[in-house]
């Protein structure tokens, strides 16, 4: 009975357009961010940071990000990996030859080097859509992971090929090397995300989120209308390698401590991205949540399920979970494209409505 609109009233356009109109979600949007800020970080420990929270959050901003580019403006992009891979190689830089500064002022820099990255491999955008745009942007994967692989300056000359995160600090806290607490790296990754949301809500419900699903619905009467396909392309392009480098900056620094691009990522991170968004919906920044946080749980609940409790082999465990996401991924792309996102949808219609049957 709570999920319910009578009696909640409004008296200006600003609160009739609201992102939650209901107050009921309002309330729960409040709770979950309260708890997540002040309740997770004094019970999390390193297993719950490194094995599900952390990567989560930072998961989560790379599906927001290509979701911008993908579910709201339509262009389809292979090149998730080695974007993550522009985000971490530039932060890493960044934090060698300017240790003085602080790491938030790297990661922030770091996406915007991502941003112009993107912007420049999405030029092709404006020719070419569909299968050859998502080829073009596979082969920006191959030519990053090639480049940072081949040239030595962008890991200082190390002999291993390896980029490792040195020690850090946030108003005197280590978020970064190996003496960080796991609430330190639960905790900058969940401020990060949540500013990225809020940035890419106001962006998808303002002009500019208008003009990219005008695009991706049809370009040539989005042109026609007065959109102009440069700037929506390339915005998109930009915005969307923004909160991917963040994440790749993120998921160097704080969370692995070390890579190597070519296993960190590679082309299978380009498709865990996109595969999140398929599965938790296109168009959809509740997708985005929802698909990260599936990907997220689902091996380690097979592992507690399939090896711990059962007892099954562990290589079997790790087929079973391929089995799973491919099936799911043509599940919803043949009965339900828009994903979990619309599974919530609907469910939350039917509480609105219940017990009424429509």
């Amino acid at each position: 009975m709570l999920y319910r609109e009578a009696g909640d009233f409004k008296t200006s356009y600003q609160a009739d357009s609201q992102t939650f109109p209901i107050a009921f979600d309002r309330w729960r949007y409040w709770t979950v961010l309260v708890i997540a800020f002040c309740v997770v970080p004094f019970f999390v420990n390193a297993y719950w940071a490194n094995a599900i929270l952390v990567p989560f959050l930072i998961y989560a901003i790379a599906a927001i990000g290509l979701n911008i580019l993908t579910g709201y403006c339509g262009q389809v992009s292979l090149g998730t990996g080695g974007f993550m891979a522009v985000g971490a190689y530039a932060c890493y830089k960044l934090m060698t030859s300017f240790p003085d500064v602080s790491i938030v002022i790297h990661i922030i820099l770091a996406g915007g080097i991502t941003a112009a990255v993107g912007a420049a491999f999405g030029l092709p955008s404006l020719r070419i859509k569909g299968f050859y745009l998502a080829v073009a942007t596979l082969a920006a994967q191959f030519f990053l992971v090639w480049m940072f692989n081949k040239v030595s300056w962008f890991y200082n000359y190390s002999a291993s090929g390896q980029i490792n995160a040195p020690e850090r600090f946030v108003a005197g806290i280590a978020v970064t090397g190996p003496n960080t607490a796991p609430w330190a790296q639960y905790m900058i990754c969940l401020v990060f995300l949540t500013i990225c949301a809020l940035i890419a809500r106001n962006l998808t419900r303002g002009t500019i989120g208008r003009s990219w699903m005008a695009i991706r619905d049809m370009d040539i009467a989005a042109e026609i209308i007065g959109v102009n396909p440069l700037k929506a392309k390339l915005t998109a392009f930009a915005v969307s390698s923004f909160f991917i480098g963040i994440s790749g900056a993120l998921f160097f620094a704080v969370y692995l401590g070390a890579v190597e691009v070519g296993e960190a990522f590679g082309i299978q991170k380009s498709f865990l991205v996109l595969f999140m968004i398929i599965i938790g919906g296109l168009g959809s920044l509740f997708g985005s949540f929802a698909g990260a946080a599936f990907l997220v749980l689902l091996p380690v609940a097979l592992k507690v399920i399939g090896v711990d409790l059962l007892g099954w082999p562990t290589d079997l465990v790790a087929h079973l979970q391929l089995v799973i996401v491919g099936g799911l991924i043509m599940f919803f792309l043949i009965k339900e494209p828009h994903g979990l996102a619309q599974l919530w949808r609907v469910a939350k219609e039917k509480l609105r409505l219940w017990p009424f049957p429509y």
